[in-house]
């Protein structure tokens, strides 16, 4: 596919079909006429909600309602994502999104009103066999009692929210809009202007100038902002904190992982395990410091490739037929339902004019779900095929066996069953090669994945749980006192025989992470499950392929931690992590012998 074609010049084969979830326009506009109703009838349950009749009758209608709501708005944004140049449907999505913001004020009311019940009347409530199917709602909402205040201050911080936003938009709009980076030289030794975007592809470069240069001059840059945005994340922490008080917490840290029911000791043991797994990537720093044939390795080396780029060109057909391959110890009922999406446009596969870049798997309860790609003709994309229908698969086995109010999966399961799917396709294709050049080229990928996605990520843990506890200690986040807790984590995680220089100390400043804080540990600890999940598949067969599939199944339905327990992994220890540092110091021994 060269050319990039118009959305009406794509043919059938290559795009999903949108008409598996609502049958067209008319079909829309008519459920939307429907849940525009029903949002008046779930009015009527306001000032009722005290006895079990009254509290089915409402939690069905919001099922109900919410069901329709999810259809009405991924249809419109499916449509949308095609091509963001069509005006109907990027009229369409606005629609359904002012409908989403209106039947979630409808029903705002139903939380609060449960939870004004005495605990006496909420116990009857959770005990009443009219409501046992609801137990589970109930019980998540007495959980959440002691953080709920009550209807004047709920109300005074549902005001404050607006507030609460100001930090991340005024960081975005400096880092996306107002941040001019001055130019830097390319390759060809052309002036060329640097940006967020090509920022990376410097670091990319094989020239060690390239890169050393636009290295310093992204940070330079930050360094002249450094006080008004040392400001910016201090109020965001502050506001973290401001809630967390509000609400009767014990720490900001905490209050963040009580949705998903996450003990803190989670969060603590992935940095300890981590900690404990140093000496590896230090043997990691010193193993790319060789094979780059460097006197001294410097923080601007990390992204510079390790072996000359190994050409893999794989076409969409022979991505699948070795995705699927590679998933064959996940079983006969997984392939098959693999194969069903690979021959029943659930994918919308290649590039054309105005469709949304990246890829993502989406959908909406009832119907299977969608992924969307921008396919090209190599290695990333097979893996983009791979995370994406893990995705999907994942949703598929927890919508037809769960009921619609308890089959989402958590955030923080969410990318378990994607990246457990990339691994499988790297022991395959490491299994199957015979090339030392396409052996370390893939060895480099996946030792890549791990340094950024386990390492990195646990860094930034790191960094956000020691500024929000000097925080809570009364310290002030001077940019002084943020630089130096983060170049010290660059040094502690390096290692001292990697030249972490001085300008690194400014990365703080770049991560717009930071401001959706306590987010990006999960990144680890699914990594580190999904390679947990790999190394028992791998290991045990047939068993381990069972528990696996159990989880799959189980959608929301629990807590994410005992899911997780259920299946064989339990990330309230510090094993899965183990296990995953396990497989990096396997791949780092195999790295090791063929650059010898």
């Amino acid at each position: 596919m060269n050319q990039v074609l118009k959305r009406n010049e794509v043919p059938d084969e290559h795009r999903w079909n949108l008409e598996d979830l609502i049958k067209g326009q008319e079909a829309w506009d008519q459920e939307y006429r429907q849940v525009k109703e029903q949002v008046k009838d779930i009015a009527r349950f306001q000032g009722k909600l005290s006895d079990p009749a009254s509290i089915k009758k409402c939690f069905e209608l919001e099922d109900k309602i919410s069901l329709h709501m999810e259809r009405l708005y991924v249809y419109a944004n499916l449509k949308h994502h095609e091509d963001m140049t069509d005006p109907a449907y990027q009229a369409l999505s606005d629609k359904s999104k002012k409908l989403s913001v209106e039947v979630n004020e409808a029903m705002s009311f139903i939380s609060p009103e449960i939870l004004s019940l005495s605990d006496e009347q909420l116990q009857k409530l959770v005990a009443s066999p009219e409501l046992s199917f609801y137990k589970r709602t109930l019980e998540e909402l007495i959980r959440q009692k002691p953080h709920v205040l009550g209807k004047d201050a709920e109300s005074l911080l549902a005001q404050v929210g607006n507030l609460a936003q100001a930090p991340g938009t005024i960081f975005g709009m400096l880092n996306n809009a107002d941040l001019k980076f001055p130019k830097v030289k390319n390759e060809q030794g052309e002036e060329v202007e640097l940006t967020h975007g090509r920022y990376i592809q410097f670091l990319e470069s094989p020239n060690r100038t390239v890169r050393k240069e636009a290295f310093e001059a992204m940070y330079a840059t930050y360094a002249k902002q450094k006080n008004t945005i040392a400001a910016t994340l201090s109020a965001n922490v502050t506001k973290n904190i401001f809630y967390s008080r509000a609400r009767k917490y014990p720490s900001a840290l905490e209050m963040s992982l009580f949705g998903d029911k996450i003990d803190k000791s989670v969060y603590t043991n992935l940095i300890d395990a981590i900690h404990e797994a140093l000496p590896l990537m230090h043997r990691y720093m010193e193993l790319r410091r060789k094979l780059m044939k460097l006197d001294e390795l410097h923080m601007y080396d990390l992204f510079a490739p390790l072996v000359e780029e190994y050409k893999l060109d794989i076409t969409y057909e022979e991505a699948k037929a070795t995705v699927k391959e590679s998933l064959k110890p996940l079983g006969q009922d997984y392939l098959n339902i693999l194969q069903e999406g690979f021959d029943n446009r659930w994918i919308d596969i290649y590039e054309n004019e105005g469709k949304r870049n990246g890829a993502y798997s989406w959908g909406a309860f009832g119907t299977h779900p969608y992924v969307l790609l921008n396919h090209k003709d190599n290695l990333n994309s097979m893996f983009t095929l791979t995370h994406e229908m893990g995705h999907a698969l994942h949703s598929y086995l927890s919508d037809t066996n769960q009921p619609y109010r308890y089959a989402q999966y958590t955030i923080f399961l969410a990318e378990v069953a994607s990246t457990l799917n990339e691994a499988l396709l790297m022991d395959y294709l490491l299994k199957k090669s015979t090339d030392p050049k396409e052996k370390m080229y893939l060895l480099t990928y996946y030792m890549d994945q791990f340094r950024t996605t386990v390492f990195r990520q646990t860094m930034f843990a790191e960094f956000e749980k020691i500024i929000h506890e000097k925080a809570e200690q009364g310290e002030s986040l001077t940019p002084q006192l943020l630089s130096q807790v983060y170049y010290d984590l660059n040094v502690l995680y390096y290692g001292k025989d990697m030249v972490v220089d001085k300008d690194i100390e400014m990365e703080w400043a770049r991560i717009p992470h930071f401001y959706n804080s306590f987010y990006v540990y999960k990144y680890a600890t699914g990594f580190s499950a999904a390679t947990s999940f790999a190394k028992q598949i791998l290991d045990e067969g047939e068993p381990a392929v069972e528990r696996y599939l159990g989880f799959l199944k189980s959608g929301g339905s629990d807590y994410s931690i005992n899911i997780l327990k259920r299946a064989g992994v339990d990330m309230s220890s510090t094993e899965p992590i183990k296990q995953g540092m396990s497989v990096f110091k396997d791949l780092l021994e195999q790295m090791e012998s063929l650059a010898k």
